[in-house]
């Protein structure tokens, strides 16, 4: 369609638009119309492609068919917009071509100056037509954009969410087929595993059953004497079945803790039936009950002689003799009667010899008594028995007390090995591990975590067993730390004083130095001179060294230390003290250096060795591990003065027992 044609002369403007076949295309379409309005719109493409259609494909073809709609009505807009521009250029042209006859007729009055102005105004037209033009597009443009814009986020949006899709299955695909393959492989190391355990199985089971051979006869034995210690004691004889109503009416008000009651029951049944073992036995128990009740010491003895008249009493089950002897041993034991309670349990151990627990109580008794060699003839006929392991680790403990090393180890490891009732005991670790020590047995060190982790010992380190939980705990303290600055001032500025009494009473003929006597030493002499021992003076020890003494009358922390010591201490050339541990984590330990050799002396506590100095104090929680070597060339002289840790309390200093 030519929309402009503008010349002057021989001069002619053309602008081009593309032609569209509007009834060709809509007679494409006209066979959709489903609503019958004659064309092809949006309502006909929803009636065509299902409104609700779910599917990826229909949902395609409809935002397809909606595109093409849609391009259809841009189309229509534009070819709209076309036949008005082209109606008001056809309108131009008219003008145009009036005002170019118009232009003629002057021309050929006015001559050739006007016909640069016609030429100029002509090209001004055409510039207008232009820009006009371009408004059009722009119009066009702006209108059709935004629709095209928003097509293609659809379509992209459609299109990534096919991709996600296609992606997420894939995954699946992919994690489903890993899945196998690791279900496959875990069954292959399932089955190896299941192999290999069933071999192990087979291995240790051939071992149980060699070891159970032997074991089996014992092993049937104890079972049976456990069974028979399990099952109720027979405490009546005849008599006492006769009045049992009456015995177990008095023994419900023991147990209801009606204790005063009982006992006038008990004495009641007594005057009735003297001979009656059962009712000697309950007044023992309710006197017993009582003495617990009001603290009375005299009320427990009574408790005691009573136990004794009814293991007395003739035609006595042995039932209630075994329970009323072990019962006196344990109360006599309580106030601290122990050849009492020894003399008790020698009478149950001979009336039941084969009870291998009362022969392991008598031998308590005679350690308790500090009569060693007794408790070791008891043990010695008793810790071969291949189930007492409470035999095992109290004969292990007398032979380390013996300083028989080596003999002690298999002992106290067996016994411990066992887990009977009565091994898990602290004492029992840390002289295992001390005497693996000293044989150079380094699986100390194993002992010693067992006995941590079973909450004997605060670390494998420090293996203290009269503690206090929650103290501060580490090797070394400087003075600072201590709190004690006072005291570490006062020992550093009189070194030379305290070094010159010391030297005084280190003179051969005042034999005041004792050796050690705690069997701490490998080899070498030890000497220790005393002045206090548990918070008090030791006899008459501060007369040799009455300065030294009256310096630390000031320091309660130090002579008021109940678990603590200040002595001077000697040790001479080619001494070796074992690695050790104090008794407690309540107290530091203070060494003032007073006669020390420039080489050989050295002092390890953990992992880590100092070296004294004269006139200078070392400050560490002997709790913790520690260790002496004097390879010097002279004697070492230092002065050991003990302080309560200072974490503990007023009160605590003054409640907690000595040591």
């Amino acid at each position: 369609v030519v929309l402009a044609l503008l010349g002057v002369w021989s001069s002619v403007a053309v602008l081009y638009f593309d032609i569209v076949d509007y009834d060709r295309v809509i007679g494409k379409l006209k066979a959709y119309d489903s609503d019958g309005d004659g064309d092809f719109d949006i309502e006909d493409a929803k009636v065509l492609l299902g409104e609700f259609t779910l599917s990826i494909k229909a949902e395609r073809q409809r935002v397809e068919m909606e595109s093409l709609c849609k391009e259809m009505m841009i189309r229509e807009e534009r070819e709209r917009l076309l036949q008005e521009r082209m109606e008001h250029v056809e309108e131009n042209k008219s003008v145009a071509e009036e005002k170019i006859g118009m232009e003629e007729e002057r021309q050929e009055s006015a001559g050739m100056a006007e016909e640069g102005r016609r030429i100029a105004n002509e090209e001004t037209q055409k510039n207008e037509l232009i820009t006009e033009q371009e408004r059009v597009e722009k119009e066009i443009i702006e209108k059709v954009e935004p629709e095209l814009e928003r097509r293609e986020q659809e379509e992209n949006a459609m299109e990534n969410e096919r991709i996600d899709k296609e992606g997420i299955e894939k995954e699946m695909q992919e994690e489903e087929i890993i899945i196998k393959e690791r279900a496959q492989m875990e069954k292959v190391d399932l089955d190896h595993i299941t192999e290999e355990k069933e071999v192990k199985e087979q291995q240790e089971s051939q071992q149980l059953d060699e070891i159970k051979e032997g074991e089996e006869r014992e092993r049937f034995v104890q079972e049976k004497h456990e069974v028979e210690k399990k099952k109720k004691p027979k405490l009546l004889n005849k008599l006492d079945k006769t009045i049992k109503a009456e015995i177990d009416a008095a023994e419900k008000l023991r147990k209801k803790g009606k204790v005063e009651e009982a006992l006038k029951a008990f004495e009641l049944l007594i005057q009735q039936n003297p001979q009656s073992p059962r009712a000697r036995f309950g007044k023992a128990q309710a006197e017993d009950d009582l003495a617990e009740k009001l603290r009375s010491n005299d009320m427990l003895l009574r408790a005691i002689n009573s136990y004794r008249e009814a293991a007395d009493l003739p035609d006595v089950s042995p039932d209630l003799l075994r329970a009323a002897l072990k019962r006196r041993s344990e109360r006599q034991q309580f106030l601290g009667r122990m050849r009492a309670s020894v003399a008790t349990l020698e009478r149950l151990v001979h009336a039941f010899p084969d009870d291998v627990s009362l022969k392991n109580d008598l031998g308590v008794a005679h350690l308790l008594l500090g009569d060693n060699t007794g408790a070791k003839k008891v043990y010695e006929q008793v810790s071969t028995a291949p189930h007492n392991g409470f035999a095992k680790v109290h004969y292990g403990f007398i032979l380390k007390s013996e300083n028989k090393i080596e003999e002690s180890i298999p002992y106290l490891k067996e016994g411990l090995e066992s887990g009977e009732p009565g091994t898990d005991d602290g004492r029992f670790y840390f002289h295992l591990g001390d005497a693996l020590q000293r044989v150079g047995d380094n699986s100390a060190y194993h002992w010693y975590e067992l006995g941590h982790q079973r909450g004997h010992f605060a670390s494998v380190w420090q293996r203290s067993l009269y503690n206090v939980d929650g103290l501060r705990a580490q090797p070394w303290w400087t003075a600072k730390e201590t709190g004690y600055t006072d005291l570490v001032k006062v020992l550093e500025k009189n070194w030379r004083t305290i070094r010159d009494e010391a030297l005084s009473v280190m003179d051969q003929n005042t034999g005041m130095f004792v050796p050690e006597e705690e069997n701490l030493r490998e080899k070498g002499e030890w000497g220790q001179y005393t002045l206090w021992q548990q918070g008090r003076k030791v006899g008459n020890a501060c007369q040799g060294v009455p300065k030294t003494c009256a310096l630390l009358e000031r320091h309660p922390e130090a002579t008021g230390c109940k678990r603590g010591q200040i002595k001077f201490s000697v040790m001479q050339p080619g001494t070796h003290v074992w690695p050790h541990t104090g008794p407690t984590n309540c107290r530091l330990r203070m060494h003032l250096g007073l006669v020390v050799p420039k080489q050989g002396c050295r002092i390890r506590c953990t992992d880590q060795i100092r070296e004294w100095e004269e006139g200078k104090v070392l400050i560490f929680d002997d709790s913790f591990e520690h260790e002496v070597w004097q390879d010097a060339d002279s004697y070492r002289l230092i002065f050991i003065v003990d302080v309560w840790h200072p974490e503990l309390t007023h009160n605590q200093r003054q409640t907690l027992s000595p040591i």
